[in-house]
């Protein structure tokens, strides 16, 4: 089960000074949580009552006896006091320096203005190392500042202490929601009341809720207009903390009276807030009349306010794990998962997921199943961009959104939903033009290729290469040609498309298959005796090439005894003259060829013809 789960500020290893900062979330912890506080006064009696000091002691201890069922989550150390801070204390003879500080000031008719401090610093190493057992703050030094500054002590509003809160781990425990909201509040004679609005808060369930307080300088004696309120409702703990006198030097925890100018308290609220309460309303109060009609004013510094709320409620985010582009396509393939960790309930099943593409709509889908505390589902989905987004577009993916912004499902904290990426499709590449390959014509225009010849036009080095009758079966790898090396165009001139591919893309080049009438072959005779071999006059690489060819045949006296075409072959036998239709008897004939191809002039010679 996930530990801390949300986080407001990070900042380790640095200090930070807030002035005047109002209390707001600092962290949120959802699971079978709770908290425990223990803590102590550095002031030897309430300063309000006790002129005798103006320094505070050297040290005190409280005890940490955590059940051993439990299991440290996180510890915070707060300590406090006046003046503008002492950053490094001492804590069981280990040196702790704030991780943060918070200041604020009252300003006093007489003396000016007078600056308080709080820090806090995460300890959970320190804790977790030693257990149960007492611990001890020192070296919380505001000595020279009481000394320097008398208004502190004449106005009685001299005091230091230290808290430490433990957030643990129970499987006893109902699902909670622990939140711990800090800064450094003031109320007095000047600022008699405050309201601090606890927001990011979740009721489902109001037993046994409550809220803790951590405030300083609070007086048993002053409790003139005192009051405490949970959403307009005043607030007490009898016989420790009267409606009256919230703040007034003890500890919930130990019931103790004497944490002096300290107050470490908390309180059952489950009559106070209800089922589906998304924030909580804090209201203090103080300032009032005596009996002899002066007026009084407690001087009381919130530090921190924690709340335990059981919570039963999913929390969906949702990361990118992976995505693919396809060279020259915009289709976009998106792996992802959608996570239940910050969560006291499953996710349930269709919770939808939108898509958004530089924020416009591409794309809705949902979880599979219903998702377990601290569990997630993997899923891919796969869009086509469309072409009114640029190539390089961002991202946007938002769990428990159905495409218009809008979810359905309750969550914990509903501001952590979206995962963003930048986006880059592989736009179609270029074509580049090669020079064609050409071959001779075997009939009908056509002719037998190796198309690996092309190769060596090309520069680069590429995984592997294909061929393809169009640039739409190159781009979906469709029907790429097999024979290579013994292709046979289909006419002339044909466009072959060649895809070389990369390690991320592929090279597209083009070129195309020119047909040629190359010579034919003119053989020296011929035997037409009808038995089956060259019973005719063959010229190879003629006919259904030359279609438009012409063939003259004259006896040895100079008669034309034959005229024949790509329809009309000679087989020994006269069509022109007195002997038509005779065969013509064994010699040596003359022959003129006219292949009516402007490349080539009419082609001559004699033939002999032997039965």
């Amino acid at each position: 089960m996930l530990r801390t789960v949300y986080l407001i500020l990070i900042l380790l290893g640095v200090n930070t000074v807030l002035y005047s900062q109002e209390i707001s979330l600092f962290e949120q912890f959802n699971g079978r949580y709770d908290y425990t506080a223990i803590g102590n006064t550095l002031n030897p009696a309430e300063n309000n009552l006790d002129h005798s000091f103006c320094e505070p002691l050297a040290s005190s201890q409280a005890d940490l006896n955590l059940d051993t069922n439990c299991t440290i989550i996180a510890a915070y150390l707060y300590w406090a006091g006046s003046g503008s801070g002492d950053l490094e204390v001492n804590f069981n003879d280990t040196p702790i320096v704030a991780d943060y500080t918070y200041t604020t000031n009252y300003s006093d008719a007489t003396y000016g203005t007078l600056t308080y401090f709080a820090c806090m610093a995460n300890v959970t190493d320190l804790i977790l190392s030693s257990g149960n057992g007492s611990y001890t703050l020192s070296d919380l030094d505001i000595t020279n500042i009481l000394l320097s500054i008398p208004g502190y002590c004449e106005n009685r509003t001299n005091f230091a202490g230290w808290s430490l809160y433990i957030v643990y781990e129970n499987p006893a425990l109902p699902l909670n929601q622990v939140n711990l909201f800090q800064g450094l509040e003031i109320i007095n004679r000047n600022v008699q009341e405050k309201i601090i609005v606890l927001e990011n808060v979740n009721v489902l369930d109001n037993d046994d809720a409550k809220i803790g307080f951590l405030a300083w300088e609070g007086d048993n004696a002053l409790n003139y207009g005192e009051s405490l309120s949970i959403n307009g409702n005043i607030i007490s703990n009898p016989p420790l903390n009267a409606a009256d006198n919230a703040f007034n030097g003890t500890n919930s925890f130990t019931n103790s009276t004497t944490f002096y100018n300290g107050d470490l308290d908390v309180y059952n609220i489950e009559n106070n807030i209800a089922i589906g309460d998304t924030s909580v309303d804090i209201k203090l109060t103080t300032g009032g009349y005596d009996s002899n009609g002066f007026f009084q004013a407690d001087l009381i510094l919130l530090n921190n306010i924690i709340t335990v709320l059981n919570s039963q409620l999913p929390d969906a985010t949702i990361t990118i794990d992976a995505y693919y582009t396809t060279c020259g396509t915009r289709d976009l393939e998106i792996d992802f998962t959608v996570h239940n960790l910050n969560s006291t309930d499953i996710l349930p099943t269709n919770t939808p997921i939108a898509f958004y593409a530089n924020n416009a709509l591409i794309g809705v889908t949902a979880t599979l199943e219903p998702i377990a505390i601290g569990a997630s589902e993997s899923n891919t989905v796969t869009f086509q961009i469309q072409n009114s987004i640029p190539d390089n577009f961002n991202l946007t993916v938002i769990v428990d959104d159905n495409g218009t912004g809008t979810g359905s499902v309750i969550e914990i904290i509903e501001t952590n939903n979206t995962a963003i990426q930048d986006i880059s499709l592989i736009p179609l590449p270029e074509v580049i033009p090669l020079d064609p390959l050409t071959n001779c014509d075997l009939t009908n225009n056509t002719a037998i290729f190796d198309l690996t010849e092309i190769e060596s036009q090309i520069d680069g080095s590429y995984s592997n290469l294909y061929y393809f009758l169009s640039i739409a079966d190159l781009q979906t790898h469709f029907n790429p040609i097999n024979l290579t090396n013994y292709y046979q165009s289909l006419t002339t001139p044909q466009t072959i498309y060649l895809k070389a591919e990369t390690s991320s893309c592929y090279a597209i080049y083009t070129f195309e298959l020119l047909t040629e009438n190359c010579p034919p072959f003119i053989p020296e005779g011929f035997s037409p005796n009808n038995d089956g071999i060259n019973d005719h006059f063959n010229i190879t690489g003629l006919y259904t090439i030359f279609e438009k060819h012409k063939l003259l045949i004259y006896n040895r006296w100079g008669t034309l005894i034959f005229e024949g075409n790509n329809d009309l072959k000679w087989y020994g036998i006269a069509n022109r003259g007195i002997n038509d239709g005779h065969r013509v008897p064994t010699g040596t004939y003359f022959y003129v060829l006219h292949l009516n191809d402007d490349k080539y002039k009419p082609m001559t010679g004699w033939v002999y013809l032997n039965y």
